[in-house]
């Protein structure tokens, strides 16, 4: 088990904390605004209301302690870059800070915040990657220009190993699971051997640009199988 502690309890950092408590985590979460002080507290194990610009306050709830924290204080950007150097200054090395925009990610980066996130923006990507490209099954966005996505195997491939295609010699990109759907088994990592089946879908970790290579394959795959 993990401490985190979550600074500014809007949507973004209210679902973080309750998705953290949820995975058996301790959690601690402080807001100015009382009222989502009162709704968390069922779904964290503590919660107080206080500033969390303020490394007293934070010491105060036990952040000290915390091994990471997310800071999310909505549109207020001197908020999220005094609370970041507040936990900074009680030893909290690992902070993920809601950003709301390039600008104020690159701010955050520079005052050595672990990622900027963009809550937004990178649904906005996963949702736009799930349309357009037929054949992405999942998409999950790990930094600027990497992913990790997870695609039906191109009809090219299918009755093919692993090994036998040399996926990252070929096309950049690893094989990092198989999803074998019909029992909903995920193997990680995948068998080099392991014959691929139409039944499959892979789950792909790289640069979108390589990725790409591949989604086309599998978006034609697609395209024919309807």
């Amino acid at each position: 088990m993990h401490r985190f502690v979550i600074v500014g309890l809007g949507n973004f950092g209210a679902s973080v904390a309750e998705a953290l408590y949820s995975h058996g985590h301790d959690v601690i979460a402080v807001d100015v605004d009382e009222q989502a002080v009162d709704d968390i507290a069922p779904h964290c194990s503590r919660a107080a209301v206080g500033d969390g610009r303020e490394a007293a306050t934070l010491e105060e709830i036990g952040a000290e302690a915390a091994d990471a924290a997310v800071v999310s204080t909505g549109d207020d950007i001197t908020a999220s870059i005094l609370a970041t150097m507040a936990l900074q200054d009680l030893g909290v090395d690992i902070v993920y800070v809601k950003v709301i925009s390039e600008n104020h990610a690159r701010i955050m980066r520079q005052l050595g915040a672990t990622e900027a996130v963009f809550p937004e923006r990178d649904s906005a990507f996963n949702l736009a990657s799930r349309i357009s490209e037929k054949g992405v099954v999942n998409y999950v966005r790990m930094g600027r220009n990497l992913s990790v996505q997870e695609l039906v195997v191109p009809e090219e491939w299918r009755g093919h190993t692993l090994r036998e295609l040399d996926v990252r010699a070929e096309y950049g990109v690893s094989v990092v699971g198989i999803h074998e759907t019909t029992i909903d088994d995920m193997i990680v990592p995948p068998n080099p051997d392991d014959t691929l089946r139409h039944t499959d879908t892979l789950i792909l970790a790289g640069t979108d640009e390589a990725i790409e290579k591949v989604a086309d394959l599998a978006s034609a795959t697609a395209e024919e199988a309807e």
